[in-house]
């Protein structure tokens, strides 16, 4: 079965995933505007309550995954605090100058924990790697658990081809997650590339100014329609009335 994962900002966004059957939530925060970022510790123990699985993304800026000495040690940090809040996985990610997998500096925060109870897993800086299949490798020999991807593309309805080589390349040794723009009307040719997961926002705005100091254009929640739908597509049955905060 493909399992599903939804990418979350508040304890809402969990209750949702836990209802609706979700295997894990990826735990972030700003991800409209920024493709996510490492969120508060109070927020990760909060959503760690809930119940459902947290993987706790660990990125410290927005931009390109090429980070400075100042940036690897402050992932450090924060992959030790999502652990001890109670994140059971952490998602990282970080590059060379050549485009290529950091080995070095995922090694220093995979190092941060214990691989025997965190799961990890590599993000989507892999679709900006030009050969993924020598990065599969690569995650492979640093014990990652699976990797996210759209297969390089910008939406993975259109990397589909690309999805089912990085699953045979990686021949059951990583675990490859189809993530990126993903709607329901494609989870289904998403899910025959032979993906073992499938990982979507389920986004929704809410309208809602906050003045000149606050931003405007509202704020992002988990759409239960859209989680829902999701799950459906999957074959995934949930508990409706387990964990859901009306």
């Amino acid at each position: 079965m493909t399992a599903l994962e939804l990418a979350v900002q508040d304890v809402r966004g969990a209750q949702t995933a836990l209802a609706v059957g979700a295997a894990r939530v990826e735990l972030c925060a700003a991800l409209g505007a920024t493709g996510g970022l490492t969120p508060s510790v109070g927020l990760i123990e909060a959503v760690v309550a809930v119940g459902v699985p947290v993987h706790v993304l660990i990125r410290p800026r927005a931009g390109g995954f090429v980070y400075g000495a100042d940036e690897m040690a402050v992932m450090r940090r924060d992959a030790r605090a999502a652990v001890a809040a109670g994140a059971s996985g952490i998602v990282i990610g970080a590059l060379t100058e050549t485009s290529a997998i950091d080995v070095d500096a995922l090694r220093s925060v995979i190092e941060c924990v214990d691989p025997a109870v965190v799961e990890v897993t590599a993000h989507r800086a892999i679709d900006v790697v030009p050969d993924r299949r020598a990065a599969l490798d690569v995650l492979v020999d640093l014990d990652v658990t699976r990797v996210l991807t759209s297969g390089g593309a910008p939406t993975c309805a259109k990397g589909l081809e690309e999805l089912g080589a990085m699953v045979d390349h990686a021949a059951g040794r990583i675990q490859i997650m189809a993530g990126g723009g993903v709607r329901i009307g494609d989870i289904a040719a998403v899910a025959a590339t032979g993906v073992d997961a499938i990982h979507l926002s389920a986004r929704a705005i809410v309208e809602g100014s906050g003045g000149p100091g606050g931003g405007s254009g509202g704020y992002e929640v988990t759409d239960r329609e859209v989680a829902l739908s999701a799950a459906s597509a999957l074959d995934i049955h949930g508990h409706p009335t387990i964990g859901w905060s009306i």
